[in-house]
């Protein structure tokens, strides 16, 4: 077996695109129009890594969706914990959980998908303003 996908739905494609691709860092590899399904799938990835795959679903006629919390999370490592939460915090997007730790923290998309965002190799030291900043919601 190989690892494909995790899909998500969406309830507005260009907030979702915008979270993902320009607050995120992911692009889109794949896209694909169902007109008789009524809905869009959008495929993206990081750079260099284009076999770990988030599906956006979007249905074309309205739904409500209600936060899945049995879902769980998407999950990134990164190179820098405190420079990719600077770079989303300067973009509008709220840190659920900082990294108080300088190694681990949660922010949600648009539609309240949690994702996780590790730091790579071993924690940064714990640093101001992450140590002191509290949990903002759930995540």
């Amino acid at each position: 077996m190989k690892y494909l996908h995790t899909m998500v739905r969406v309830s507005n494609l260009d907030e979702s695109l915008d979270f993902y691709c320009n607050k995120l860092g992911l692009k889109e590899i794949h896209r694909m129009d169902s007109e008789q399904g009524r809905f869009t799938l959008v495929f993206l990835a990081l750079e260099g890594n284009e076999d770990a795959q988030v599906e956006l679903t979007y249905n074309w006629d309205p739904e409500q969706y209600d936060e899945g919390r049995n879902f769980g999370h998407l999950a990134y490592r990164v190179d820098d914990i405190y420079a990719i939460c600077k770079h989303l915090q300067d973009a509008g997007v709220t840190i659920n959980r900082p990294p108080r730790d300088g190694r681990m923290a949660f922010v949600r998309s648009p539609d309240n998908i949690s994702i996780e965002l590790i730091q790579a190799d071993k924690a940064l030291e714990p640093a101001e303003p992450w140590l002191s900043m509290p949990n903002s919601g759930t995540w």
